[in-house]
């Protein structure tokens, strides 16, 4: 093997927080390389963004991309969330919130979503390998023999030392790259917590979706575009359906579900079959046209024994994934990025950085907060909340807020004591 090249930072994935992140560290100098183990565009879900998301790419000059060419790749206007539960209906306005920022953002094709960003971080200046795959991780005294040729950030220092990569190329073939930091931002792939068995299981029950593409050829006119459609199955509250409509006629579709309450049926049959189980969904949809193959995902969420390590730290669903209920992947993926770009900028500068007290803690803060409102989801006390006709505006703008992707912004009572909070409303509620 030729000797390694070297690099600043490696980002292993090019999805939303690859992209970001990598796009941050660009702009303040370093050389970044980006590992992408597939072809982009590729088909994957998570496609309604929150609008918190939008503070997070402006800061890294990806949100002018996205309202530039959001029309012609067919991405929707978000402004909120419609619910819909046996006969009721209810919505939450993203602009009607109490947290400062943007309240509204799109409803995107994540496979065209992914590449703009990534297409964008690239033309910032990261180097990006598409069908590289990381196979290994060591810690390694880098640049020991290096005289930094490149790096155009002058206050860069060798101390740390960095990891060594073993990747493998669209052909299979084996090279080294040594980094003086890691960045995971594999999503699902988790491809440090495999090879540094950081892996723990998730809290929440083994749960499955089965989704796909349609044109939805909606006709009813009560429909509302703006807003992704939540609907709880007649009979069974812990399943739910997405309903992600896109400006071109077609959405994004899905029912989730514990995986026990799944055969071994095709996709499209049981996607099809749960379809026509809730009256509501079953008339909107009715003259729905399926597009491609139906996929199914198992047991997607995830949990790590730690964020970070020695040269290297966890972004998104590489480190914890809750659930596809409230669309918060994208938005702790782009926080994780957010949080840990300006802290890997001063560690390659040569400052102690408290990845812990810096980067865990205040992650965690947020997930925590979503974790509550996903769990009460499921055990019915949010969305007892959610449907409730007497609503507080206040209390309710508090909601939106949270809803809306604001989940790390401690002055709104429901995030800083999101459990207590949330039980005390839903008992309300329920009386």
């Amino acid at each position: 093997m030729n000797n390694p090249e070297q690099f600043d930072v490696v980002v292993i994935g090019a999805g939303p927080s690859g992209a970001l992140a990598s796009s941050l560290l660009v702009q303040k100098g370093w050389r970044v390389l980006v590992l992408e183990q597939q072809i982009f565009p590729r088909f994957t879900i998570g496609e309604s963004l929150l609008p918190q998301c939008m503070e997070y790419l402006a800061d890294a000059n990806l949100v002018a991309p996205l309202h530039e060419h959001a029309a012609s790749l067919g991405f929707q206007f978000k402004n909120g969330a419609a619910f819909h539960r046996a006969g009721e209906n209810t919505a939450i306005n993203f602009t009607e919130k109490s947290s400062p920022g943007p309240g509204t953002t799109y409803q995107v094709k994540r496979g065209l979503f992914d590449k703009l960003l990534a297409d964008n971080a690239q033309l910032q200046g990261a180097v990006i390998r598409y069908q590289h795959s990381v196979k290994d991780y060591k810690v390694t005294d880098v640049f020991e023999n290096s005289s930094d040729k490149g790096n155009t950030n002058k206050d860069s220092t060798d101390k740390n030392g960095g990891a060594t990569l073993l990747v493998h190329d669209a052909q299979q073939q084996p090279y080294q790259v040594q980094a003086r930091f890691v960045l995971d931002a594999s999503g699902f792939g988790r491809v440090l917590p495999k090879l540094l068995n950081l892996e723990l299981p998730s809290h929440f029950p083994v749960r499955s979706a089965y989704f796909s593409h349609f044109v939805d050829n909606i006709s009813d006119e009560n429909f509302d575009r703006n807003k992704i459609l939540i609907t709880v199955h007649p009979e069974h509250r812990d399943i739910w359906y997405w309903l992600i409509p896109f400006s071109d006629g077609t959405a994004s579709i899905g029912v989730v579900a514990e995986s026990e309450r799944f055969n071994d049926d095709e996709a499209d049959v049981m996607l099809n079959r749960f379809l026509e189980q809730d009256p509501h969904l079953k008339a909107l949809l009715a003259k729905r046209e399926l597009i491609g193959p139906a996929r199914s995902i198992t047991g997607y969420s995830s949990n790590v024994s730690k964020l970070y390590g020695q040269h290297f730290a966890l972004l998104g669903n590489a480190g914890e994934f809750l659930d596809p209920v409230f669309s918060s992947g994208v938005t702790i993926a782009l926080k994780s990025a957010s949080l840990i770009a300006p802290l890997v900028d001063q560690y390659l500068k040569g400052e102690t950085i408290d990845f812990e007290q810096h980067y865990a803690k205040p992650l965690q803060a947020g997930v925590n907060c979503f974790r509550t409102f996903v769990t009460g989801w499921y055990d019915t006390r949010f969305q007892d909340v959610i449907f409730h006709t007497e609503q507080n505006k206040q209390v309710r703008e508090m909601i939106s807020a949270i809803l809306a992707g604001y989940a790390w912004d401690t002055s709104n009572p429901f995030v800083a004591q999101s459990e207590r909070r949330l039980n005390v409303l839903a008992q309300l509620c329920r009386t």
